[in-house]
């Protein structure tokens, strides 16, 4: 029987070659390189050129308060029907009726009124249209 150990042969890479390798190429390369200096690069930049902006008009304003009431622009309706309301906004658009209208409601507001408002703008032809609200006014 023979109870001695037997010699291992160690596992693993053995980097002494990778050194000396990695070592070379990096005085190749510090030999090798040059260095210029330069002040600045030419660049030509493009430039653009179109025509003025124009400006977008004024939007048209409808606020619906809590109870229905309308105002148009600042000034109040003095009542809730569609022909008043029509005949509000023709008269602030002055026939104008691609410009921008807002309909800004409360939101206590009726759905019944903000509808009216957009059924009034339909009708005269508005294509512009945006619907918000606003937090309800406190008394």
């Amino acid at each position: 029987m023979q109870f001695r150990r037997q010699a291992k042969e160690q596992d693993g890479v053995n980097l002494t070659p990778l050194i000396d390798v990695v070592f070379l190429l990096l005085i190749f390369f510090m030999v090798s390189t040059t260095f210029t200096k330069e002040s600045h690069l030419k660049l030509n930049l493009p430039e653009a050129a179109g025509p003025e902006a124009q400006e977008e008009p004024r939007a048209v304003e409808v606020l619906i308060n809590a109870d229905g009431s309308y105002s148009v622009d600042g000034r109040a309706l003095i009542n809730k029907k569609l022909t008043t309301l029509k005949s509000a906004l023709s008269e602030v658009s002055a026939g104008e009726y691609n410009r921008p209208l807002v309909i800004t409601a409360d939101a206590t507001a009726q759905h019944q009124a903000v509808v009216r408002a957009m059924d009034a703008a339909g009708q005269l032809g508005f294509v512009n249209l945006s619907i918000t609200t606003r937090q309800p006014e406190e008394n």
